[in-house]
C-alpha cells in the first residue's frame, strides 16, 4: 500500500516537476499542479478487487494517494462515510436512485478532513517546519486538527466574521488564529506572506498539489460505494471547487486503470446566490470566472469570491454536460429542515443547497427521475445550530 505518484504537473502547459520537492503552484505558469501517477505499473501490479477487504478510510487508496512512506501519514480516521439512499426523499421526488454522501461525519465534521490530511501527511513526508491555511470556516478546524497531530505548528487566518465555532475549533486545538479584515481572499493574501517569510508551507485551496488528492477520495469511495459504478449526476456545493476538481481527475484514473467503464457524472455545481462567480462565468460561456464583489451568504463555505481554480471547475462541468446554479439562503435553511426531517441527515447549509439545486433541476427537466444522483453533503449541521431556530 505505498503510492505510485510519480511526477508533479502544471494544469495549463504540461511541463513536469518533482513531487520530493516542495512546490506550491507551478513555477511556470503560476497555476494549479496535479500529482501524477504511473497508472500502467499501478494497473499491473493492484488489484481492485483487493481494496475492499482494506481499512474503510481514505487511505484504502494509498496507492492512488500521494505519500510515498505510509509512515508519514497523518490520520484521524477521515473518509469511509456513508453513501446513503434516500427512502423519503427519493419518494417525493419521484426518484428510484437517489444518494445522499454524508461528509459530515468525518472528523472535524466536514469534508475538509480529507484533504487537510493528504496535504499534511505529504508535507510531514518532505520535512516542513509548520503550515499556514486561510479559510472561511471548515478548513481552518481541520488544518488545526491536523497540525496538532502532526506536532507542528499551524498559523490559521479567517475572516473576522467567520462562524465562532471554526474560530473555537481552532483555538482549542492550539492553532493560532489571525482574524482578517475582508473574505477569503484577503485572508489568503496574508497567509502566503506569512507562510513566505518564515518558510512554513501554505495550504491555501488548490495552491498546493495535495489537498486534491484527498479530496479525489470522496469520488473513489462512491463508485465503490455503487459496485464500481458511476452516476449519472453529481451535485455538489461549490466554493473552491476542490471536491469538484479531486473527483474528476480521480474518474479519469480510475477509467484509465479499467477500473471502471462508462462516462463520468454531470458535474453540476451549486452556489449561493450572494457568491456565485462560477454560475456567472458558466452561464456566460467564460473560460474563467470574475471577482464577486460584496459576496454574501450564511453557508460560509460557499462564500469564495474568486476559486483560484475556476478554469479547472469549469472544465469539469462543461466536460461532463453538467451545469452550475445558485441558491438562496433561504432556500438552503429550509432544505436544512427538509433533509433532515426526511432522511435523519442533519446537513449543513451548502449540502442542503444540493437539494434545492436537485428540485431545480427536476422541474426544469435537466434531470430525469429514473436517472441516479448523488448529493453530496460536505459538513455537519451542528456547525450551523446558529440557523436553527426554537427554544
Amino acid at each position: 500500500m505505498s503510492s505510485y505518484i510519480d511526477h508533479l504537473e502544471c494544469t495549463v502547459c504540461g511541463k513536469s516537476y518533482p513531487h520530493e520537492q516542495l512546490i506550491g503552484i507551478s513555477p511556470c505558469c503560476e497555476k494549479v499542479l496535479f500529482a501524477r501517477y504511473d497508472l500502467a505499473k499501478l494497473g499491473r501490479e493492484v488489484d481492485r478487487d483487493s481494496l475492499s477487504s482494506r481499512t474503510d478510510s481514505m487511505w484504502r487508496y494509498a496507492e492512488l494517494l500521494p505519500v510515498d512512506d505510509p509512515g508519514n501519514i497523518v490520520t484521524l480516521g477521515e473518509g469511509g462515510t456513508p453513501l446513503i439512499k434516500s427512502r423519503n426523499l427519493a419518494q417525493k421526488l419521484g426518484m428510484r436512485n437517489q444518494f445522499i454522501k454524508d461528509e459530515g461525519l468525518n472528523p472535524t465534521g466536514t469534508f475538509k478532513a480529507r484533504g487537510i490530511s493528504a496535504a499534511v501527511s505529504k508535507a510531514v513526508e518532505l520535512k516542513v517546519d509548520g503550515f499556514t491555511m486561510p479559510s472561511a470556516g471548515n478548513a481552518a478546524g481541520a488544518a488545526a486538527a491536523y497540525g496538532a497531530r502532526s506536532g507542528m505548528e499551524t498559523k490559521v487566518f479567517m475572516p473576522q466574521d467567520a462562524p465562532d465555532a471554526n474560530k473555537k475549533e481552532t483555538l482549542v486545538a492550539g492553532s493560532e488564529l489571525n482574524l482578517v479584515a475582508g473574505l477569503i481572499n484577503d485572508a489568503g493574501r496574508e497567509a502566503v506572506a506569512v507562510a513566505k517569510e518564515i518558510g512554513f508551507f501554505d495550504l491555501s485551496t488548490l495552491k498546493e498539489p495535495y489537498r486534491a488528492e484527498g479530496k479525489k477520495s470522496m469520488g473513489l469511495e462512491m463508485v465503490q460505494q455503487l459496485g464500481w459504478k458511476m452516476p449519472d449526476a453529481v451535485i455538489y456545493p461549490t466554493g473552491g471547487g476542490t471536491g469538484i476538481i479531486g473527483m474528476y481527475k480521480g474518474f479519469k484514473e480510475l477509467l484509465e486503470l479499467g477500473w471502471i467503464e462508462g462516462k463520468q457524472p454531470k458535474f453540476i455545481s451549486v452556489q449561493a446566490d450572494g457568491c456565485q462567480p462560477i454560475v456567472r462565468a458558466f452561464d456566460s460561456g467564460a473560460a474563467t470566472s470574475e471577482l464577486w464583489e460584496n459576496a454574501t451568504t450564511k453557508a460560509d463555505g460557499l462564500r469564495v469570491p474568486h476559486p483560484f481554480a475556476d478554469y479547472l471547475i469549469l472544465e469539469a462541468i462543461r466536460e461532463t454536460g453538467g451545469t452550475a446554479l445558485a441558491v438562496s439562503d433561504d432556500e438552503m435553511i429550509a432544505a436544512m429542515y427538509e433533509m433532515a426531517t426526511a432522511e435523519g441527515i442533519f446537513p449543513a447549509p451548502e449540502g442542503a443547497g444540493t437539494l434545492v439545486g436537485l428540485k431545480k433541476l427536476l422541474e426544469q427537466k435537466f434531470l430525469d427521475p429514473d436517472e441516479s444522483v448523488v448529493l453530496f453533503n460536505t459538513g455537519s449541521g451542528y456547525k450551523y445550530l446558529d440557523l436553527i431556530t426554537g427554544p
